[in-house]
């Protein structure tokens, strides 16, 4: 089985999740969760106005159900150069797709880190802290923590997959700043290539009780020409929570990654 046909399987579930969440998938079954605006069916009313923290800003904790078309390509929204390799990525990611991506880091369980971990087709939860925002992802049973203490981004940081992430407020958007990383992530499961020089921008952006947009900028000089844009899509999830996601117990996935 390749990381293609995975990468399908995964936008298939998540399609299924997107859809039948609430039915079936919960780690909690039976549960209504407080403070969900409802409709006249008793359902949650997603077009309701964005909720507010005691602070006035907007509450983004929750459950969020990323987009599946973006895991395989985080680029699918663009065109042809708005995203331009430097001559080396461009290589390196033509040897991904003809080895159908049997080098994904993701098929060996490690985390895909920023921001390839707020498009794969499963769900997320936003946790707030008073210093710092908590994202817990289903994916690879990986967790973000983005600092609102005041600190900066680490000058010599010792290089990680998930990176280093700060966080602050400007105006209503939520924005996250990431660096530190190591030299061996993809930004999606195509293959798109990441260094140690990347640095992440990410925009939260949330429209509605039950809409949300995270506008990014990636900007890793090594990799490509200049820095490009995407939005990623997120639709809350009410009255469910996460699945345990173990990705080592009984991977029958990885022997077979041939690729070509």
């Amino acid at each position: 089985m390749t990381i293609k046909y995975i990468a399908l399987r995964a936008v298939l579930l998540g399609a299924l999740l997107f859809c039948a969440c609430t039915l079936v998938c919960a780690q909690w079954f039976n549960v209504r969760n407080p403070g969900i605006p409802r409709l006249p069916d008793g359902k949650a009313n997603l077009s309701a106005p964005t909720p507010k923290t005691h602070d006035g800003k907007p509450d983004l904790s929750g459950i969020w159900q990323p987009s599946p078309p973006y895991i395989g390509n985080i680029a699918s929204d663009l065109k042809p150069g708005d995203a331009p390799f430097q001559p080396w990525a461009a290589a390196l990611f033509q040897h991904r797709r003809d080895t159908e991506s049997k080098e994904d880091p993701t098929g060996n369980c490690i985390p895909g880190g920023v921001p390839r971990s707020d498009a794969v087709p499963y769900p997320f939860k936003i946790v707030n802290s008073e210093k710092m925002l908590i994202i817990l992802y289903e994916a690879v049973h990986s967790y973000r923590q983005i600092f609102t203490d005041g600190r900066e981004l680490p000058k010599d940081p010792n290089p990680t997959w998930q990176g280093y992430s700060v966080g602050h407020w400007e105006g209503d958007d939520f924005v996250a700043e990431t660096s530190g990383f190591n030299d061996h992530g993809w930004l999606d499961n195509d293959g798109r290539p990441a260094t140690d020089a990347l640095h992440v921008t990410e925009r939260f952006r949330r429209k509605d009780f039950g809409h949300m947009d995270i506008l990014i900028t990636i900007d890793d000089p090594k990799a490509y020409t200049k820095p490009w844009n995407v939005t990623l899509p997120l639709k809350f999830l009410p009255d469910t929570d996460l699945l345990e996601y173990v990705c080592g117990e009984n991977n029958k996935d990885l022997q077979h990654l041939v690729g070509k």
